[in-house]
């Protein structure tokens, strides 16, 4: 076999592959074999039909097809390690020429990896928020501890703000009720916003027994996004108490003594949390500084299919879980129809950008994954999914996925190096140290860690070519 390569651009090549047609012997056998499990000649038994038969009757061509359609990804794959290629997705592929007894010749145009120099990243300087944690802060994290141990009594009164009515609701669209708008003994405290706009006028001032009726836009189910009139039944009427702010809550609510106790620990984990936000946030802005040193230039194709696949994931997953359609997410979200095309394409140019030049940071450095690595991320994703580990860790073999978490944890610990040798300041001018952020640094941003589906798709260069 002899290949030769031809650069049509940085993002794409064409292979020209001649075969001898006796490095096709296997492939004709395996094809005439084939054929003869396939078809029944009066005269033979099933299996035993000489090739020259097979010939006459079906013809050498439909053979020949055959085999040619077995051979040519052995011979595509064996061109393609040959050149060092890093093809993305599948190949076009083109018989130029079949001789029979004399020679095979084709082509096979497939986008590739392109060529990255990472220049030096150690002159990267970023700001990210300084760490502080106000009285006020500590203050509502223990009034929300506070509304967790609420207690209710119920009333026989009006409902006013603050308390918590059980009620039933029914709503309509255009005189009629939705089969999906009957609700029976929902519980909820007035004020808090958690259901139809319109509800807090609607039911303050109702005793139990009483009702209302309200108009309101749907937030979910069939008719999302619809005008409804809704009737509210208040069926109980409870106010809700709070507990004394003092060392008995703090018993209560927490494993402290006394309410300075559990404030303290308040602070301390609010500055805990504000500290990984820093960390996430120093990781984000030394990524966009990186990519900003390095140009990428992206195949178009590859392109494509990324943005397809984040529009097919918004709206038949995300959006479809919350009852909302395209047209309605994007009202809510105060954008045009250009506007979303303009901002997904962006997001895929950028994560196929970091894709590349982290995996290409990954060899420079030559980093590697270990069990243990391994091990903890698929831990964190299975948290992240919902899912218990030993059924994400199965879920992840039989989907083939192993080398996608790999690929995400390497990607991780690439993105730990940049940072590591990034200046990082807070917004007060010092510098911020984020050695004790080594397992969230390990872990990368959410665009190192995340392997979009359309690129490890397109990253085997297994898949069979198809003339």
């Amino acid at each position: 076999m002899k290949s030769a390569v031809e650069t049509l651009n940085p993002t794409r090549v064409r292979l020209t592959v001649e075969v001898p047609f006796e490095e096709l012997k296997d492939s004709l056998d395996a094809a005439y074999k084939k054929i003869n499990q396939q078809v029944t000649v009066k005269g033979f038994r099933k299996g035993k039909i000489p090739a020259r038969v097979i010939d006459q009757r079906f013809g050498r061509g439909a053979v020949l097809e055959e085999a040619v359609n077995d051979a040519l990804p052995k011979f595509y794959t064996e061109a393609v390690n040959e050149a060092e290629l890093n093809p993305l997705g599948q190949p076009e592929v083109d018989i130029k020429e079949l001789k029979d007894n004399e020679l095979l010749s084709f082509t096979a145009e497939v986008d590739v990896r392109p060529t990255i120099e990472v220049p030096d990243y150690s002159g990267i300087e970023v700001e990210v928020d300084a760490i502080e944690v106000t009285d006020e802060d500590v203050e509502k994290s223990v009034e929300q501890l506070r509304e967790r141990f609420a207690s209710t009594t119920p009333v026989e009164r009006a409902a006013e703000d603050g308390d918590v009515v059980t009620i039933d609701l029914e709503a309509k669209v255009d005189g009629e009720v939705l089969e999906d708008g009957v609700a029976s003994d929902v519980s909820y405290t007035i004020g808090s916003g958690e259901l139809l706009d319109g509800i807090d006028d609607a039911v303050k001032g109702l005793s139990a027994g009483e009702e209302g009726t309200f108009t309101s836009e749907l937030k979910g189910g069939s008719a999302a996004g619809k005008e409804a009139e809704v009737t509210v039944k208040v069926t109980q009427v409870a106010s809700r108490e709070l507990p004394e702010l003092d060392d008995e809550f703090a018993q209560l609510a927490s494993e402290f003594d006394t309410l300075e106790e559990l404030k303290a620990d308040s602070r301390k984990r609010l500055a805990n949390m504000k500290q990984y936000d820093q960390a996430t946030q120093a990781q984000e802005r030394v990524l966009d500084k990186l990519l900003e040193l390095v140009e990428v230039p992206i195949p178009e194709k590859l392109l494509e299919d990324e943005i397809n696949t984040r529009k097919h994931n918004l709206e038949h997953h995300q959006l479809a879980q919350m009852g909302l359609t395209l047209e309605r997410y994007l009202e809510i979200q105060g954008k045009t129809a250009e506007e979303f095309e303009t901002e997904t394409r962006e997001a895929a140019i950028k994560g196929i950008k970091t894709q590349f030049v982290l995996d290409e940071l990954v060899n420079k450095e030559k980093l590697n994954v270990n069990q243990e690595e391994l091990t903890e991320h698929l831990m964190r994703r299975a948290a992240s999914s919902g899912m218990a580990p030993d059924q994400f860790a199965q879920a992840v073999v039989e989907g083939g996925q192993v080398p996608m978490l790999v690929g995400e944890v390497a990607r991780g610990k690439a993105l730990a190096v940049v940072v590591e040798a990034a200046t990082v300041k807070d917004t007060n001018g010092e510098v911020v140290d984020l050695d004790d952020e080594d397992e969230n640094e390990a872990e990368g941003s959410t665009e190192a860690a995340e392997a979009t589906e359309a690129t490890e798709a397109a990253e085997s260069a297994e898949e069979k070519p198809e003339a």
